[in-house]
């Protein structure tokens, strides 16, 4: 049987709970055949105290889209999914509303994956550029 995407997303935003991406409201709300787009509130909670996002909220956005999207298009079964490197440019702030991040595939290898991740606001501007390295490691049987 295979799951539609609203059960898929369902399914990727329940394991989130008790987890970082829940403290920051993190939600994956859309993907396809090679990307994943979450998005994150901008409250009071994810802000730095002049009132704007934080970069270090926004980077964690950035890899929780990004690892999801490896342990998304990986077999589970065989491998499991860790982060390597992730590097975050901001370009512009963000004081309300919404941020989404779309990850895509720049390299999807068997062992090492990089992910291009672009943070943008509710009006489509670009925000942050982040980039995220995932490894896939055998589990141990």
């Amino acid at each position: 049987m295979q799951l539609s995407k609203e059960m898929i997303l369902a399914k990727a935003n329940e394991v989130s709970k008790n987890t970082l991406m829940e403290t920051l409201d993190i939600e994956m709300v859309d993907y396809g055949k090679d990307f994943l787009v979450a998005r994150m509130p901008v409250t009071p909670k994810v802000h730095q105290p002049d009132g704007v996002l934080h970069g270090g909220a926004t980077a964690a956005l950035a890899e929780s889209v990004g690892s999801f999207a490896s342990h998304m298009f990986t077999d589970l079964e065989q491998y499991f999914v860790r982060g390597i490197e992730i590097t975050a440019n901001h370009l512009k702030s963000v004081k309300e509303g919404y941020v989404y991040a779309r990850a895509t595939f720049l390299h999807k290898g068997r062992t090492t994956q990089l992910l291009d991740i672009r943070v943008t606001d509710e009006q489509d501007n670009l925000i942050s550029v982040c980039r995220l390295s995932t490894v896939s490691l055998p589990l141990k049987k």
